[in-house]
Order: structure tokens, then sequence, then C-alpha cells
């Protein structure tokens, strides 16, 4: 959580800030651009004329999105992040990291009107929580999107209320890739984020929340997002107010990861995972998958060693089926497994 630091903020600011876009940003670092990237991973930018008009969709997007960016602060644990609210009568969307330990907080929108929030259910597993804006509507809002269609190389704009809420500008906003979809419902980006950031949404460029801000990564252009189906998969036990989960901050360590429920073994020669181990009543255990046998592609996808295995399964869902090629006292054999969440599988052994 991003603790306030400063000068306290303004209790009754009803100052209307203008909205500072960097255009320059984007044609300066124009030359990062790779040759072929695409909007929504289909148009492709050739030449400046496409650099203008990825500009102006990025201008769109941001003014329209803008007053719907909300921070949020807790008197009660002193700290701060950012949501944004998602429907007319005040459903905000935020990380769970941000509304951890608090029951209320104080919504606040960037032409500094103050609002009360109630905090409503939090998977902490997913890093997502939502808080109901308790004051009468209507409210500045943002539609939603989907995470899963996303690509590598999609554009996405991330905002957020940077080192806190701050009445002399409006939440700034980063502009950058999808790197990559992964682990569970959690993606990676290279918009810049900082302290402050955290529960904050990340648009498509329809002016669509595709995630929310979750964590920063090894640099502050790299970094992880919640994917926004992860809300859908849960909406109406978030809105009852049930609380779930582990708090790791961690996508690996997420304790609804799809798992396979083997023990993976060392590999001394060649490629592939060797099986050490199988747990009783798991998926591989259902598919028959056996002691000995050595995974050597997941859905066609070849893996070499342990860590490709996990990276592969970490962009799947549990309840779904993959197909594993397996090499079984030399000889290829073919398997379906569903896959199920490390912790239920755990759990109930």
């Amino acid at each position: 959580m991003d603790k306030q630091t400063g000068a306290s903020v303004p209790l009754e600011t009803t100052q209307t800030m203008k909205h500072q876009f960097l255009t320059s940003l984007i044609l300066a670092g124009s030359w990062l651009l790779p040759a072929g990237p695409s909007l929504h991973g289909s148009e492709p930018v050739r030449d400046v004329a496409d650099l203008v008009r990825l500009q102006s969709q990025v201008e769109t997007v941001a003014a329209k999105v803008t007053p719907a960016t909300v921070a949020l602060l807790s008197e009660a644990t002193g700290s701060s992040g950012s949501g944004v609210v998602t429907t007319a009568d005040g459903l905000v969307l935020t990380a769970a990291h941000v509304v951890h330990g608090a029951k209320d907080l104080l919504v606040v929108f960037p032409n500094g009107k103050q609002v009360k929030g109630k905090v409503l259910g939090a998977n902490y597993s997913k890093d997502i929580a939502m808080v109901r804006i308790t004051d009468a509507g209507p409210w500045p809002f943002a539609e939603r999107g989907e995470s899963k269609p996303l690509a590598a190389g999609d554009w996405v704009i991330a905002m957020g209320h940077s080192a806190g809420f701050d009445p002399d500008r409006p939440p700034p906003v980063r502009f950058g890739r999808v790197i990559s979809k992964g682990p569970g419902n959690f993606l990676t980006t290279d918009c810049t984020l900082i302290g402050g950031d955290s529960g904050g949404p990340l648009f498509d460029l329809d002016g669509r929340i595709v995630g929310i801000n979750s964590n920063i990564g090894q640099s502050v252009k790299n970094n992880n997002h919640a994917g926004i189906d992860g809300f859908r998969d849960d909406w109406d036990r978030l809105l009852a107010g049930e609380g779930w989960g582990r708090l790791a901050l961690n996508p690996f360590a997420n304790p609804e990861m799809p798992v396979l429920g083997i023990e993976m073994g060392l590999r001394t020669r060649g490629e592939g995972v060797p099986v050490a181990g199988v747990v009783p009543r798991s998926p591989a255990a259902a598919a028959g998958v056996k002691i000995g046998d050595v995974i050597t592609a997941v859905d066609g996808s070849k893996i070499g060693n342990g860590n490709e295995l996990l990276q592969v399964l970490a962009k799947k869902q549990p309840g779904d089926v993959v197909t594993l090629d397996l090499r079984r006292d030399e000889k290829p054999v073919k398997v379906k497994v569903t896959l199920d969440r490390r912790n239920r599988l755990y759990r109930e052994r």
C-alpha cells in the first residue's frame, strides 16, 4: 500500500483541473516503435500519419475516462491508492491490497470532489476489490471491456493518482503495450507506474477497462495488472462483500493458479519435464499420467524444462483442458488433463 507523505489533502477543494497530456512523449519516443506493432492487434502503425492517429486516440480516451479515475484514501490505515468508477451508481474497481484493512474510504474525483465509499468484497489472490460510493449519484464512469482477448503488442493506457492525489494535476496518462499474458488473470505491460497508481485502471484504445494496476515489476516499466475478466468471474461474490484468497503481490504465488498435480523431477539430459510424483485424485492422476513419464509439450508447445512448463500453465485457467505430449518408455503418448486450482487440490488432500 502507498503511505501518504507531505502536505495533507485539502478536503474542501473545488478547483477544476485542466487535463494535461504530454503528446511530446509519444512523438519523441516514436523511434522506439517496431515496424509492425498493431492497434488492438490488427491495425499496423506504418508511418507518421498512423502515429498521429494513434496519438489522437490516446488523447480521446484520456479525456473520456479521466473523470472516472479516482483516488482512494483510508483514514483508518493511512494508505492511499487509485480506482475507477464503472457504473453510474458508483461502483468502484480497485486492487485488493489498496483496501486491505479498511472498511470505509474517501473517494476523491480528479476535480477535487470527495465522497464516501464502502469497501465491498476482495479476492486477494487476484488482487481485485470493489468499493461502493455511498453518496447519491450519478457518477462519471468507464465501461468494462475484456482482458482475455489482449495479446502481446496491443496498445493500452494506464492511469492512476501517482504518488497520491494531487489537486494541482489530473491523474497522469501512461501509454504502452501489453508485454505478456499470465500468470492466471494477470498481464504485464510496459506502462510506467509508481506508488499511488495501485488500483488504477488500464484501458484499451476504446476507453474500456481491461485491467487494474496491481504491482510494479523489477522496473517501473514492467508492471503487472489484474485482468478485468477476473472481476467478471467473481462479480457476485465481490458485490456480496466476501473476502477470500491470499495477498501475495506475486502473481506466480497465486493459490488459484492452475495445476496438473505432479511433482517435477530434474532433467539430466534432453528436453522435457520428468514426472517424479503424481498427486492422488489430481488432474494428472485422473488423466493417467504416471511416474517416469516425461512431459515434452503442452497443447503443441514444446517444453524444455520445469520453468517453461510453469510459464505455459500460468497462462491457462482452472478448468481448461490441455493436451500433454508425454514420452513413456521411449514411446509417445498423448493425454488430456483438466486443470484444477492449486488451493482446491491441496486443500482437499
